[in-house]
């Protein structure tokens, strides 16, 4: 048996060719700011990927590049500037900050409305309750995604999550809940963790830990999500030891080109749902 291969990059471009074609459509261009601190190399290559698939679907994007000494204020001030800017529809802080910075304070001043990452409390509030208008974190949503168009009816599977973050684990848990699944969620003060992975329909792993997940812990049949991306010996992979659990496993993603397309595609389609959100006559 050799699972078949969850393809994120096609996932995702099929997904972004809709984006457009709703786009295309729309009276202004959708407006998505980007506020970027300091000069960490993996986050600007990050934001400007973000800011190319923006464009490449007709949507705007501007990066708010600042230096790595803004202080707290400064950064509030322009958090509060693009809250207040009535052409702004969504607005992200590209994490991590420097470490003087106080990130809850920062997610939380975006306005709830433009807080297309999904990351503050009335957003993830409104998830946990299963209220269809949370703005869900990109990637989570994006798992979800992979999941339901390869699956289809998600009822009755028992989906366990390595990784409890609030970027993925805890949103991906509601949301798996809210589609009728039964979830376990596992991290690293389990006890037993093989065993309980082995028990599920629907294993992933984002654990930030290269290719723990192996072979003997997955079910035969079952469904593998890896969203771990770590580099070991020069080379990108995942938190699933990918070669052997493929031989047992039904379907699975790859690292790279997995879940990784589907979170800047998930963005874009919440920088959507936000425009369409304050602009609601446009709704259809």
């Amino acid at each position: 048996m050799t699972a078949q291969i969850i393809d994120g990059k096609i996932m995702a471009q099929n997904l972004r060719d809709e984006l457009a074609q709703k786009v295309a459509h729309l009276p202004t261009s959708p407006y998505l700011a980007v506020v970027l601190v300091g000069n960490d190399e993996a986050s600007i290559i990050y934001d400007r990927n973000k800011q190319k698939a923006a464009e490449a679907i007709g949507m705007k994007c501007k990066i708010h590049h600042l230096p790595e000494e803004t202080t707290q204020n400064d950064l509030l001030q322009l958090i509060d500037n693009l809250n207040h800017d009535v052409l702004v529809n969504g607005i992200i802080v590209q994490m991590p900050l420097p470490k003087h910075l106080n990130s809850n304070e920062i997610v939380e001043s975006i306005d709830h409305a433009k807080d297309v990452d999904g990351f503050g409390i009335y957003n993830l509030g409104l998830l946990h309750a299963n209220d269809s208008s949370a703005m869900v974190a990109a990637t989570p949503q994006g798992v979800l995604y992979m999941l339901q168009h390869t699956l289809g009816n998600l009822t009755g599977k028992h989906a366990v999550i390595i990784g409890r973050s609030n970027i993925v684990g805890r949103p991906l848990a509601s949301l798996l809940l809210n589609n009728h699944c039964t979830v376990t969620i596992a991290h690293s003060k389990t006890v037993d963790l093989p065993s309980i992975v082995s028990k599920a329909d629907i294993v992933v792993a984002a654990c930030g830990v290269a290719k723990m997940v192996k072979k003997e812990w997955i079910k035969e049949g079952a469904t593998v999500i890896d969203v771990g991306i770590n580099r070991v010996d020069g080379k990108i992979c995942g938190d699933v030891d990918f070669d052997n659990v493929k031989e047992v496993a039904s379907y699975i993603t790859p690292v790279p080109g997995g879940v990784g397309p589907m979170t800047v595609t998930m963005l874009l389609n919440n920088t959507l749902r936000a425009y369409l959100n304050q602009n609601s006559s446009l709704k259809k």
